[in-house]
């Protein structure tokens, strides 16, 4: 009997780092359940990222700078994919063992239709972000789970409920949990599933972090519109965060290593997500680039970038 085939989908913006050791592990897979393709979504690399996926043989696909939301670059992989079944996984993650495929689709084979992994640090990950993969992706499984929180830096979904509910293509970040709670809303199930793990690999500045909570957060208001973080509540979360990521430091008998790390992760994490929590949603396109490229942004390339603005009601 043939088998279902599995298309794996990866953004990539100059991912050469750890996209060799990524899709050495897709290659690593066990394959008695299901047919693997690699399906890599490029928006403008300029790096070896290119050549690595053609090493391989991964199927590529392009979107330009100017096009580029997060949700617009997957629903392209997704429409350019051939497999029933959909996974997505960040060009900085590497799976932690040859059953990461098999262990996150099989829900899908059965009552769920969107599920996602488990995620870990590892060499650059910050102390802090450490601390939130544990809280938000623990050692049990949830099958199905309540809520509608996901995480498309690892995770799939069925393609045929890809099909009926696209990716919302104007949000600046979390797109994965705006399609999930349609889909929850709708009474379909979510999986979340520890056994497929991932190492999450964040190797960003400050400022990067904190553009990636502000983003965040700016899509959160879409999702969550009834959430308004005061600047009390940014004071609460910052002490908050600090106080238990050096509790956690303490018993790991690493705390005099981490101590300025965990400060500043916390400041740069609840800063981001109060400006993004008070910026109207009709974003510009400087912030458009900042948000998507920061990578760009902090070599200071000048990018040609301009995305359509949206009107607030849709943006």
């Amino acid at each position: 009997m043939k088998r279902p085939l599995v298309s794996i989908v990866i953004r990539t913006l100059n991912e050469e780092q750890y996209l060799n050791e990524l899709l050495q592990a897709v290659k690593n897979q066990d394959r008695s359940l299901f047919d693997i393709e690699t399906v890599v979504v490029d928006s403008g690399s300029t790096d070896s990222t290119l050549d690595i996926a053609q090493k391989f043989g991964c199927r590529v696909t392009y979107i330009e700078k100017s096009q580029f939301t997060f949700g617009r670059s997957l629903n392209i992989g997704c429409e350019f994919a051939k497999g029933s079944y959909l996974i997505f996984v960040s060009g900085h993650c590497v799976p932690c063992d040859e059953y990461w495929v098999n262990n996150l689709v099989r829900p899908l084979m059965r009552d769920c239709v969107y599920s996602y992994g488990r995620q870990l640090g590892r060499d650059t990950t910050k102390f802090s972000e450490c601390q939130l993969f544990s809280k938000y992706f623990p050692e049990e499984s949830r099958i199905p789970q309540e809520g509608f929180f996901c995480n498309n830096a690892n995770s799939a979904i069925r393609k045929d409920i890809w099909e009926a509910h696209h990716f919302d293509e104007s949000l600046t970040g979390c797109e994965d949990m705006y399609l999930a709670k349609e889909l929850v809303g709708l009474g379909l199930k979510l999986a979340y599933v520890a056994e497929a793990g991932v190492y999450h690999i964040h190797d960003e500045s400050w400022e990067r972090v904190r553009i990636r909570y502000e983003r965040e957060a700016v899509a959160l208001q879409k999702i969550l519109p009834q959430v308004h973080v005061t600047l009390f509540d940014t004071i609460k979360y910052i002490s908050t965060g600090i106080i238990k990521d050096i509790r956690a430091a303490l018993s790991s008998g690493v705390l005099l290593k981490e101590l300025n790390s965990i400060i500043r992760f916390r400041f740069a994490q609840y800063i981001g997500a109060y400006k993004g929590n008070h910026i109207n949603r009709k974003v510009s396109e400087e912030m458009k680039l900042r948000y998507f490229y920061p990578r760009v942004t902090d070599m200071n390339v000048n990018i040609e970038y301009k995305l359509e603005d949206r009107d607030s009601q849709d943006a």
